[in-house]
């Protein structure tokens, strides 16, 4: 795309929104700080939103005693994609915030139904939110991934959307279910955008309950004891994700070849033991707040060195919340109290240290790298992740022409004085 072509797409956006009267609420913000991988990519990026069912699903909100009735489940998907070349950029979302009722407009890069690219498949990243969400609370990675030559599907899960939220029991058992229904789903479309679609090399990024979805999707199945909490799913029905059973193993999916779980909730409550974190099969990044207070820190680096199955890796924002890496920037809209929540809106996005711009950012750098190796094995990419476990002890030591030396320790893609306040610790399978 020309440099005027952007420029004209950029101030149709501006326009839209003075015209309404709405906030922009960009999500495709890059700061000039940012690491290397975290840019756009060179593809300009379409959109399409997809309404799908998933037949014979366990209607858990219409459990009556021992009557376990079954509906044809609905999700609301958004799928960005490499576009056709000289496709302009630019476009709005209409979203709703964390109160369920207010409506916002986000502005990004994405061209609405704009015709696919052809002559190319591309691997596919299932991205899932927390309870609640939807499926724009991660569009920035969303948009930014398909520029980078991915087919990239957020899933509104239903009873657990601002606008639906519903019994915790519903999102414990189907949000592993709903990521393979939508693995299926996006194998077997036809037409232009299926045929973009490597389905074979696929990645799952969870956020908080999506990332619990991405680990038992991955292999780690639950507990005997998870399977009985009164607050969750009814009837014992959640043992069919229990660690070694046959229903749980039947999940698995040879197709995933990575996940990146986001501030993951689960291990905090007794949802996995040595067993269950020792059956994670699939190389994983985990992204967490030192400060996390909802899935517990501690707990999330349980699931690190618990997951001995698999390789991966822990990044670290340190003193960031839960919050940290997953939410797009708050919506201008959620900066203010609003009736039905005891909180203001803007605290489910946002985080107390550390600037969100910046956090998506660091994810989408790390997220490029992670699943450019195992995605697309892009033997590059890993050199992004040899790093020494804290950014604060790196050493500069650039020569005369700017390249580093033997003694250079800086991590790879963070100019100098830009990494600090970050971990990043690697574990090796069996280790």
């Amino acid at each position: 795309m020309t440099s005027s072509t952007a420029k004209t797409a950029a101030l149709g956006i501006a326009l839209t929104a003075a015209i309404s009267g709405a906030h922009a609420n960009p999500i495709d913000q890059i700061r000039p700080d940012a690491p290397a991988l975290a840019a756009f990519g060179d593809l300009p990026i379409g959109v399409q939103t997809l309404e799908v069912t998933i037949p014979g699903s366990i209607d858990v909100l219409g459990i009556e005693g021992n009557t376990v009735p079954t509906y044809d489940r609905p999700l609301t998907l958004e799928v960005w994609y490499p576009a056709a070349p000289d496709t302009p950029q630019g476009g709005t979302y209409r979203a709703m915030i964390r109160d369920g009722a207010t409506e916002v407009t986000l502005t990004g890069r994405a061209m609405r139904d704009a015709a696919p690219a052809t002559g190319a498949r591309y691997p596919l990243v299932i991205i899932s939110h927390g309870y609640p969400g939807n499926r724009y609370l991660m569009s920035h990675l969303g948009e930014n991934l398909a520029s980078k030559g991915y087919v990239t599907v957020s899933i509104d899960h239903t009873d657990s959307t601002y606008s639906d939220q519903a019994a915790f029991g519903s999102t414990l058992l189907n949000r592993p279910l709903d990521q393979a229904f939508v693995l299926d789903h996006m194998a077997s479309l036809v037409g232009p955008l299926g045929a973009l679609v490597d389905a074979d090399n696929t990645g799952v990024v969870g956020y908080s309950m999506g990332g619990y979805g991405a680990l038992v999707f991955g292999g780690a199945g639950v507990t005997q004891a998870s399977t009985e909490y009164s607050w969750g799913t009814p009837n014992g029905l959640l043992a069919q994700h229990m660690a070694m059973s046959d229903s749980h193993e039947a999940l698995m999916d040879p197709r995933v070849k990575a996940i990146i779980a986001i501030g993951p909730w689960g291990n905090n409550a007794g949802f996995w033991d040595t067993n269950g974190l020792a059956g994670l099969r699939v190389p994983t990044l985990l992204m967490a707040g030192g400060a996390d207070d909802v899935s517990v820190y501690d707990a999330i680096r349980g699931i690190f060195d618990g997951a001995v199955g698999t390789e991966r890796h822990l990044l670290t924002f340190d003193h960031a919340n839960h919050n940290a890496a997953a939410p797009m920037p708050a919506p201008a809209e959620s900066w203010t109290p609003v009736e039905g929540l005891d909180f203001v809106p803007f605290e489910h996005y946002a985080d107390a240290v550390w600037d969100s711009v910046r956090m998506n950012n660091i994810a989408q750098h790390f997220a490029t790298a992670f699943l450019g190796q195992h995605l697309k094995a892009d033997g590059d990419a890993a050199t992004y992740l040899d790093l020494i476990p804290n950014a604060g002890d790196g050493l500069v030591d650039l020569d005369d022409n700017g390249t580093p030396t033997e003694d250079h320790t800086y991590w790879r893609g963070f100019a100098p004085r830009t990494a600090k306040g970050l971990r990043f610790e690697s574990k090796a399978r069996n280790e």
